[in-house]
């Protein structure tokens, strides 16, 4: 009954705790304790063909599904498995001096020490661990601090209760502290949780201890249920069980409420804000008339970064009823500035069509610069496709070469009819104004001028063709008309005198585009004259840049000759420079000579890339500066530099 009662505890299933029992009753009643106890002489109610709950059984144990190679277990193993079953309590009711008496056993703990867990993987035992299941419990580890140590409390056990957790909470309770347990031992504990603000602890074995953040009282309540022992005693005052649970304190809840006072706020401010977003604007407020407001309205609409807003506030105070005898005269005077400011109205509409005038005259000059492209691109195709070069082409390249033409032209076409459109809007707006500015015709560019002067051509052929088919119809109405009858004579005169009236349009038209096209080629000789003119000018002037390096050079060569004694100097770079001042300072320290190492030695702490043939040939190249000396005879013969920079100076 006590195991079952046991078992049951640690919440095992009917079949576990049915396996457990008679294992664990049958070692007992064994003659020699167990030593014989093999698979056979096991009377489980459940039968080992039944994986099934011998693995949940041992799983509940607290140990890993085992299986079974028919091998017999020892004895101290089968204790081991008593031991990590069942807690103090439990072994007591059952009166297993066996236990009690063992070495390893601490009645203070409850436990059995010293004893390694049981490897699966042990030989004699073929153990297959399985998978662990996903509602496994975390296993928990045991936690060592420096003046103390934590046991984790069994795995299968429920969690231990706690009280519903007040809002804002950062103060926890911890009970179960040992007796000599000490404040500065709960900081060493429950500091790892996060950042402790105070501790008030109690006579009674409990403490409450204040966290600076909430997130810091989930860690503290991970520790509840965990064992802990002051060193390495086992005393009751040494020991105790932790319970962990939320503490609720004026100082969590104020805090909470302050922060749940300014969310409710911000949020209000931002519902606000998002109501005055979708409201309509309301118009501004206009003021009452008085004399000083008159004379800032007045100020307001003779400025036009301002008018809208005064011409709105006129408005208001002429509806209001404000214009009476005395204030006529400011009203007057407001209106007439309103009046005025059609003027400057008139002067911006004009800036702008003259710069929409000035957009249209750059994309009418870029189209015709376009269209002279095309037709370089067309005189191409028609330059190929000439006797002399069209024989050598094969016939896809010809076929290429066609349609690439084709497209071509009817690109050309299609830009060209958009520029005589344009321009045949312009000549109605001219007819219509009557007003040329002499200054805007003079702004041309020789571009702009070669395309109008190949649209006053095409203009002129096609004046030209229609003049052809007017004499045609002229003749053949000439001809019908002798041929006709007198009642038709009439009417027939009339269309002749239509058709004169309209050639001599057509005649005068065509005087009009060669006169103008002879003054855009007066245009273009002055142009191509000015040209000329700039050419030689750079043609010049390159001559005097030329000259100029001249000069330079002879100034150069004056400047050579020192140039040349620097460079031919001994000393070739400012590093060697400095080497040369080091290496005499220390030389002349050292009166009787220093030997090659012993200069690099000294060179070497200040700059561990210096090698001894890099100085050695730095002071043979100095000769006036340094000299080598020999000493010594036979074996004993040294090389020693001496600083002779005085002597040489006399010298040079």
């Amino acid at each position: 009954m006590l195991i079952q009662q046991s078992l049951a505890e640690q919440h095992l299933s009917y079949g576990a705790m049915k396996a457990c029992t008679e294992l664990l009753i049958t070692f007992f009643l064994s003659a020699d304790g167990g030593r014989n106890l093999s698979l056979d002489s096991i009377s489980m109610g459940l039968p080992m063909s039944d994986p099934t709950a011998w693995a949940t059984a041992m799983n509940n144990l607290g140990m890993a599904p085992m299986g079974m190679t028919g091998q017999p277990l020892l004895p101290d193993e089968v204790k081991h498995v008593v031991v990590r079953c069942f807690d103090k309590t439990t072994m007591s009711k059952m009166n297993t001096h066996h236990l009690s008496r063992h070495p390893d056993f601490d009645p203070a703990l409850g436990m059995m020490t010293g004893i390694p867990p049981i490897n699966p993987m042990m030989p004699g035992l073929g153990i297959v661990p399985p998978p662990i299941p996903p509602d496994m419990p975390a296993v928990k580890e045991i936690i060592h601090c420096k003046s103390c140590t934590l046991f984790p409390p069994n795995p299968h056990l429920p969690p231990p209760a706690t009280r519903e957790r007040p809002p804002g909470c950062k103060t926890v309770f911890v009970g179960g502290l040992p007796e000599n347990g000490t404040e500065q031992i709960i900081m060493e504990v429950f500091e790892q949780c996060g950042e402790v603000i105070a501790i008030r602890k109690s006579k009674k074995n409990f403490c409450h201890i204040r966290f600076a953040e909430e997130f810091m009282v989930d860690k503290a309540l991970y520790l509840s249920g965990y064992r802990i022992r002051l060193g390495s005693s086992t005393d009751k005052k040494d020991t105790g069980r932790l319970h962990v649970d939320f503490a609720q304190a004026r100082d969590d809840l104020y805090e909470w409420e302050c922060k749940q006072r300014m969310l409710a706020r911000e949020e209000r401010h931002r519902r606000r804000l998002e109501e005055e977003r979708f409201h309509p604007p309301s118009p501004p407020p206009v003021v009452h008339y008085s004399d000083h407001e008159c004379s800032i309205v007045a100020e307001k609409l003779k400025d036009d970064t301002k008018f809208s807003e005064a011409v709105q506030t006129l408005l208001t105070w002429i509806e209001r009823g404000e214009v009476n005898r005395r204030t006529a005269n400011n009203f007057y005077s407001m209106i007439q500035s309103a009046n005025s400011h059609i003027r400057r109205l008139v002067n911006e509409k004009a800036a702008h069509e003259k710069e929409m005038e000035e957009a249209k005259e750059k994309f009418k000059l870029a189209l015709s610069g376009i269209l002279v492209q095309f037709e370089q691109i067309v005189a191409v195709y028609h330059s190929a496709s000439k006797q002399k070069a069209w024989d050598h082409f094969t016939k896809a390249q010809r076929k290429n070469i066609s349609v690439w033409c084709k497209q071509a032209e009817e690109i050309r076409n299609i830009h060209n009819d958009e520029l005589m459109g344009i321009r045949r809007e312009e000549e109605m707006e001219m007819s219509d104004e009557e007003i040329e500015d002499p200054s805007e015709m003079k702004e041309t560019d020789e571009s702009a001028l070669v395309s109008q002067v190949e649209a006053l051509k095409e203009e002129n052929d096609s004046l030209r063709w229609q003049l052809d088919a007017y004499r045609n119809e002229v003749e053949l109405l000439k001809q019908e008309h002798g041929k006709a009858s007198r009642d038709e004579d009439t009417t027939k005169e009339q269309q002749l005198k239509l058709l004169q009236q309209a050639l001599q349009g057509m005649q005068q038209h065509l005087l009009k585009v060669q006169d103008e096209y002879k003054k855009r080629e007066a245009e273009l000789e002055k142009v191509k004259e000015d040209k000329l003119k700039i050419e030689t000018l750079l043609e010049t002037l390159k001559e005097q840049e030329s000259s100029m390096p001249r000069v330079c050079a002879c100034s150069q060569e004056k400047e050579c000759p020192v140039e040349k004694t620097l460079s031919n100097s001994p000393v070739k770079s400012e590093r060697e420079a400095l080497l040369v001042g080091i290496i005499s300072t220390f030389l002349h320290v050292h009166p009787f000579g220093a030997s090659i190492e012993y200069i690099c030695s000294y060179l070497q702490r200040l700059d561990s890339k210096i090698c001894t043939t890099e100085v050695e040939v730095l002071m043979t190249r100095l000769q006036t500066t340094f000299k080598q000396e020999l000493s010594g005879v036979g074996a004993s013969l040294e090389k020693k530099w001496k600083f002779c920079g005085f002597d040489g100076l006399k010298m040079t």
